[in-house]
Formats: structure tokens, sequence, C-alpha cells
């Protein structure tokens, strides 16, 4: 075999490593539906880091991508995108429009329509999660009951930037 065959596998090898764990830290994303506009609108190209809850818990406001039990139109499981608004052992009520974590009023200043429908009120279980989009009027999440409290082991990891389309790339 010639040095330069040589060389060459070696590159391939290495390349193949390389991008194997880079993709064990990130994995590209595409947004595909509207529950998160305006702050992410479908086509938007996200970079989710994978391992961001291995040593740390989801915290309120985080962006994150999530497995459900929602299937697609080819009956694959849906990943959904949404922030996580009630963290473990949380009461969130939302009434007249607006979200109340705890008896206190959440200013969200990034909902497109700036106000939340559906009334009710749940208490967030241990090792679990509340997430809605942030369009609210469009956003099935945690408020249906398909989806209900969104466990750990359910997500995948945490938007951290969209780099797609270019004159929006911002850390999220």
């Amino acid at each position: 075999m010639s040095e330069f065959v040589k060389s060459l596998i070696k590159d391939i090898i290495i390349a193949l490593l390389l991008a194997a764990a880079i993709l064990f830290f990130i994995r590209p994303t595409v947004v595909r539906g509207v529950s998160m506009q305006d702050t992410l609108n479908p086509g938007d190209y996200l970079i989710m880091y994978r391992q961001a809850y291995r040593n740390k818990d989801p915290q309120r406001g985080d962006i994150v991508i999530l497995h459900s039990e929602l299937k697609d139109e080819n009956g694959n499981d849906k990943l959904l995108i949404k922030r996580v608004i009630g963290l473990p052992g949380d009461t969130i009520t939302i009434r007249n429009g607006q979200v109340y974590i705890n008896g206190d009023k959440y200013n969200e200043n990034y909902l497109r329509d700036g106000y939340t429908t559906e009334n009710g009120t749940w208490k967030v279980p241990e090792n679990s999660y509340f997430v809605m989009g942030d369009n609210r009027v469009e956003s099935y999440d945690s408020r249906a009951p398909e989806i209900g409290y969104i466990g750990k082991d359910q997500i995948r990891g945490r938007a951290v930037v969209r780099l797609f389309p270019f004159n929006k790339i911002t850390k999220l």
C-alpha cells in the first residue's frame, strides 16, 4: 500500500472519529412547527447541546428539545421544541391569560400574542418539568394531557444557538 493511501485512510479515520466526538456533544436541529414563534420559526436551524443536562437540571426559561409519544406523518416519534416553565414541585396556574408560578406572576416578554390560553392549575411532580411553546395559541405542550409533564429522560438537549437564517444568528 502506498504512503498516499495510508495517509488518506488515516485522515479519513481521524475525520470520522472527530465527527463522532462532535455529534456526541451537539446535534443540528431544524424547527418544523410554529409553537415557538416568534422566538423560533419553521426552517430555523439550531444547534442542540446534547450533554446540557448530564450533570445539571433544566432551568426555567431553557429552550429544550424533547422526545414525545406523538407521531409524525411517517409514524415516527416526534421531537418537540419547548420552553421550560415549571420545575419539580412548582404549582403552575394560568388565569386571565397570565402564568403564575407558585402564586407569583411570571413575566414572559417573549410570548407571541402576549397571553396564555387554557386556564387551569398544574402541580409539577418531582423529577418532572412543565413545558410550553412561546406561541401559546398554537402550542401543543404540557397543558395537553397527551404530553403532560416531561421527565428529564425525555429531554434530548438544550437549544443553544440559532445558525440560520444568517440574519438571525443568536445564542438562545
